[in-house]
């Protein structure tokens, strides 16, 4: 028997093991609390010892690695995590990363992985078709919405600079015409360090008032372009990370092109909003824009990592992206992954996503979609029935903002406090959020597992809780 073949068996041991390990894990998410036993502290304790100085058995190391880590395993691939708009992983999806790990394909060129290449040439179709964006646009396949946001305004700077004169790849943007980069005051942190990875900084961005929603107000933005001067970038967003609010699309992005800006829409997980007709009064126009952000992470439940860059316009993605050098042999006429995402080395993120998407065709994406809609409108609903949660925002989406009373308690403290008991009481996971300069419990929902029973055990475990706490 060769050397070889011995590994190979060895291999397959240690995988067999691992996945009792993930299998076990997989099977617990229904019934294990949803935040983590023990915070990073105590697992620093558990992990941390001298590096050996002799390897030691991998089967050995991951069995106990597993057994030390667990406790600080956020249950987020399960029903009744509600934090962060955080999706779980189709099975497909899952299977599909599996082997992304065992066959390590590096997917900066074609020629370097056909596989990568080809499966991103065909997930870029599906996906705008499925969005309903324009054809012609181009897809990169990034870690997630902070880099989709980052590529689609590196986009967009080489364009509009380019539409003046200037060439930022080659000359920078130091004496380049300034920029007008235009926002909603609740733009996501993700444009704001965008903005300052490209240079362009956040402290000039022009903000624009929001309504009680946090929709960025029309009016206001129109004004806002009608002052700008040069190059222009406007940025609006589906899905308010609060309330699930959407800029109003139609009636500001008509306003943007006569001024000749670029429109981007930072969409994380909003954009799947274009699934649902019914949805249509929200998304209505967002085709209009040049660029779009998008998380599959989210709401199309593949695992960590996944994003989406969107452009329009395919000559300025891939200039302010391509990679040039000696030694990187192109691919002739096939898809060079590195020409559309901000990373050279990268593994195959894609084909989870091509997974995902075939073992859900179009009707079960929208259909994920819908029933998460619904279910956060239901959790909402249940809250309300009690007289000491009010529910602040209009649930149009999968959000819900909760605010929490008590005789003599002091709202935004007291919202803190039953954030952190319900975290701590484990059926279910909602994160603490401010919204309108007060705290609140934020509950999104975004899992293709949860379903209508999981809404309804977290709300009556959320309203048990408040009960303990308001007779303390």
């Amino acid at each position: 028997m060769t050397e070889n073949s011995n590994g190979c068996r060895e291999t397959a041991r240690l995988l067999d093991e691992t996945k009792k390990i993930a299998l076990e894990w997989l099977e617990s998410l229904p019934l294990r609390r949803a935040g983590a036993e023990v915070a990073a502290g105590e697992l620093i304790k558990a992990l941390e010892e001298p590096l050996p100085d002799e390897g030691i058995p991998a089967p050995d190391i991951v069995r106990d690695f597993a057994s030390a880590i667990e406790p600080g395993l956020v249950a987020s691939p399960g029903p009744r995590y509600f934090g962060f708009v955080t999706g779980g992983s189709l099975p497909a999806a899952l299977a599909a990363d599996w082997l992304a790990s065992a066959w390590d394909q590096n997917g900066i060129l074609a020629i370097s992985s056909p596989a990568v290449s080809a499966a991103e040439d065909v997930v870029e179709g599906w996906m705008l078709e499925l969005l309903g964006l324009p054809k012609e646009s181009s897809v990169g396949f990034v870690t997630g919405g902070q880099m989709a946001n980052f590529t689609c305004l590196a986009a967009a700077r080489h364009e509009v600079l380019k539409r003046h004169g200037w060439d930022a790849e080659k000359h920078g943007i130091q004496g380049a015409p300034p920029i007008t980069v235009i926002a909603g005051e609740e733009a996501h942190a993700t444009i704001t360090s965008a903005l300052r990875l490209l240079g362009l900084g956040s402290e000039g961005v022009v903000a624009v008032p929001a309504d009680g929603q946090g929709r960025m107000r029309a009016d206001g933005a129109v004004k806002a372009l009608s002052e700008a001067s040069g190059p222009v970038i406007l940025c609006l967003q589906a899905g308010n990370v609060n309330t699930g609010a959407f800029d109003p699309f139609a009636e500001i992005i008509p306003a943007a092109r006569q001024k000749g800006a670029w429109v981007h829409v930072d969409g994380a997980f909003g954009i799947w909003g274009r699934l649902l007709p019914s949805l249509t009064p929200y998304t209505a126009g967002m085709e209009e824009a040049d660029s779009w952000a998008a998380d599959a992470h989210k709401w199309m439940n593949v695992p960590y990592d996944s994003g989406l860059a969107i452009v329009r316009h395919r000559d300025a993605h891939r200039a302010s992206m391509a990679l040039s050098a000696s030694y990187l042999a192109g691919g002739g006429f096939a898809r060079d992954p590195s020409n559309w995402a901000p990373e050279a080395s990268r593994r195959a993120r894609v084909f989870p996503l091509y997974c995902a998407l075939k073992s859900l065709g179009r009707r079960g994406a929208a259909e994920i979609v819908e029933r998460n809609c619904r279910q956060a409108r239901l959790m909402a609903s249940l809250l309300a029935e009690d007289p000491n949660i009010e529910i602040l925002n209009e649930v149009v989406l999968n959000q819900a903002l909760a605010r929490f009373s008590a005789p003599g308690a002091d709202s935004c403290e007291f919202t803190r406090q039953m954030t952190a008991a319900v975290q701590k009481e484990g059926t279910c996971w909602a994160g603490e959020s401010v919204w309108k300069g007060k705290a609140v419990m934020r509950v999104s929902v975004s899992n293709w597992a949860t379903s209508d029973e999981d809404i309804r055990l977290s709300a009556e475990a959320i309203r048990r809780v408040l009960k303990e706490n308001i007779t303390q």
